[in-house]
Formats: C-alpha cells, structure tokens, sequence
C-alpha cells in the first residue's frame, strides 16, 4: 500500500543536486540504505544501529530522536528531497509536508504477505530516486539468496522452528505467518512452528512454557537477550526442561529488524541458514 504525499518522481538531471532522503520509518530506512539512496536524517539510530545493523548507517546522518516524536527543527535543517515514512506515523504527516514531501508506505499490514510489500516499497523509492537499476538487483539478489539457501536447507530434515525474541525471563514475543519472519520461513521451506493467529507482524507476551507445545521444533532467538533473561534462563528449571533445549535446538541469531523490509529479509534468511548447516551458539 503505498500513500503518497504531494512527491511526484524526483528527477536526477546531470546540473542538479543529489536528491535526498529523511527516514522516520526503519524498514524504509534500510531499504534506502541498500539502493545506495543519500539518506541525511534518521530516527532512534542508537536503536537502528542495535536492532538493525545492517545496512551501515553513513558517518554523517542526523538523528531525529524518537520515531513517534521526531525532532522538526533537526529534520528542516536537513532539508531532505522526500522523507520517507509509514501510516503509524500518519500523526506527523501534517507537519512533515511542510519540511518537504512525503511518501509513506505500509509494508506491514493485516492480510498481505510483508515480503510481497517489501518489494513494492523498493521498486517505488527507485523509481522515485532514479535507482530503478538497484532497485531491480535488490529484488532479485534477495530472491535468489533466499532460494539458494531454501536449496541447500532441503538437503536435510529441518524441524518446525520458533523464532522469537525474548522480552523477560518468563515471557517472549513470537512470529507467525504473517510477519516477516514467517514470510522468509516460507520461503527457505521451513515450517514454522507458531500455527496460532498473530497480528501481522508478532504476538506478545507469550509465556515460556508455551514453546512445550511442539517438542519436536527447535527454536531460534533473534538478539538481543535481555541481561536478566540471560542470567536466568540457563539456571531455570522450566527452561532447561523444555524438549528444544534438552535436544540443544536452540540457536541465537544476530539482530534482524523484526519490522524491516527486504533487507531484514535477506538478513534473516542469511543468519537462519547459517545457523541450521553450520550451528550457532544457545543460551547459556
């Protein structure tokens, strides 16, 4: 779904200026990132920077403070071409055309494969900043990583697969099928192990004693842990006794933005390959 603001496409003459971008949205971030877009301003890149890693943020873009709650006076100073936002922060958009156009597009939302829109947001910030080429290699090389992996993963007998993030020592956040994550999972052949309903993107606060329900899947942290989690869950009971981590099906993956666009996407298939032919560190 793609909102546009008052931006018609942003013309690259050879005698112009470089366009620019501001980003209040991280998957719109990343995805910017990866076409090789000028981005100037970002929000919360402290977080981005824990949460999301990849692509690098460059040395000099200014951050924006909070996503929700952005600081305008940074954000005209930068005077970007076109910023680059989603419908949750639809609140600023009044305030954001008035520093320049917007484009917001919502790559989450109930009912539609995020991978599918994922796509379409890097083919529309192509052809807006004349990356169409990039834009096209991303697709493609996302596409291709991800079924070379689901290749090499079909080789062996993988398990059902929970992938979570850990809130608390008693408590999780859990992906299903229509999220990012269990749209790479679809597409590396993986089942995932979460059937229930979650709300387009993740369900949380789930209970540990919950991850029981399937003894035979493995399950795979995305990081960060929580230091208390990690301090206590390897000396918990209820942990320890679960099927998954008797049988060592337990792998920690590295940050991947839970809500990132294509990216994220690669990333995540990236690191669950890895993790299912070569292995990856548990918890404790």
């Amino acid at each position: 779904m793609i909102v546009l603001g008052a931006a018609g496409l942003i013309s690259r003459p050879a005698s112009a200026a470089e366009p620019t971008a501001a980003a209040i949205d991280w998957a719109m971030l990343e995805t910017a990132l990866a076409l090789d877009i000028r981005v100037v301003a970002g929000a919360e890149l402290l977080l981005y920077r824990k949460f999301v890693s990849e692509p690098d943020l460059p040395p000099d873009i200014a951050d924006l403070g909070l996503r929700g709650s952005i600081n305008f006076e940074v954000l005209r100073h930068t005077a970007p071409s076109l910023i680059l936002s989603s419908p949750w922060y639809a609140r600023l958009e009044p305030n954001l055309n008035r520093i320049a156009p917007v484009l917001s597009m919502r790559i989450h939302e109930r009912g539609r494969d995020p991978y599918e829109s994922a796509e379409a947001a890097a083919s529309e910030l192509g052809r807006r900043f004349g990356r169409e080429a990039a834009a096209q290699a991303l697709i493609g090389a996302t596409r291709d990583e991800l079924a070379t992996t689901a290749r090499l993963l079909a080789t062996a007998r993988q398990p059902p697969l929970f992938v979570i993030s850990i809130g608390d020592p008693r408590h999780f956040r859990v992906f299903g099928a229509d999220s990012m994550v269990g749209a790479v999972l679809k597409r590396l052949g993986l089942a995932n192990a979460w059937a229930r309903q979650t709300s387009y993107s993740a369900q949380a606060p789930i209970d540990i004693v919950t991850l029981a329900e399937n003894p035979d899947a493995a399950i795979a942290i995305v990081a960060p842990v929580p230091d208390d989690a990690r301090r206590i869950l390897p000396e918990s009971a209820l942990w320890r006794n679960l099927p998954a981590v008797r049988a060592g099906r337990v792998m920690l993956l590295d940050p991947v933005n839970h809500f990132g666009g294509l990216p994220a996407a690669r990333r995540l298939g990236r690191l669950l390959g890895a993790a299912l032919t070569q292995g990856a560190p548990g918890l404790g």
